[in-house]
């Protein structure tokens, strides 16, 4: 297939997930239809799909920026500087932001943003996304299967003299180090 066939086929099903999902919950469905200009120049599922989209962006840029990667450097998306935000993120909207849009909405809550923002950090939390997340970056970026078993619970501290240095851990003497 040609990227634009892949392009279609990806929009088409997109849209059937956004269909499916208005009709589980029971959300009047016409559409993305949104002014990013203008964020409350539109309707509640909009205002929903919109800040759980910038929650799953901010946490794709982070883990992007965290593995030393450019976050322009896209395969889907092209010419922006957060391309490779873009394509991964999409990777979890059927997931994640889409289904947390709808339910929100469904429950009617007096500020939706707050409340999708609320839900889609309890939804990183539960999913374990961002450890999905790096695992998907090595995949994609792997020549070899083999090559992408990571491990992403080591946090290391850099230091001029020693290198890497474990986390968590107080290096000061005594207080006047700190000074």
């Amino acid at each position: 297939m040609t990227l634009a066939q892949l392009r279609g086929r990806e929009g088409a099903r997109v849209r059937r997930v956004y269909r499916e999902f208005a009709h589980k919950f029971g959300v009047p469905w016409n559409g993305r239809e949104y002014d990013p200009e203008d964020f409350n120049n539109s309707n509640e599922i909009n205002k929903a799909l919109s800040a759980a989209n910038i929650c799953l962006y901010g946490l794709a840029h982070s883990v992007i920026a965290a593995l030393g990667l450019s976050p322009g450097l896209g395969f889907i998306h092209t010419g922006h500087e957060r391309s490779f935000v873009y394509d991964l993120a999409d990777l979890y909207k059927a997931e994640i932001s889409i289904p947390i849009s709808f339910q929100t909405v469904a429950e009617t809550p007096s500020d939706i943003e707050s409340a999708v923002r609320h839900k889609m950090r309890d939804c990183f939390y539960s999913t374990k996304v961002l450890r999905r997340m790096v695992a998907d970056i090595y995949t994609i970026l792997s020549e070899n299967e083999e090559e992408t078993s990571v491990e992403v619970d080591v946090l290391k501290l850099w230091d001029n003299k020693q290198g890497e240095v474990d986390s968590g851990k107080q290096y000061s003497c005594d207080e006047e180090d700190i000074k």
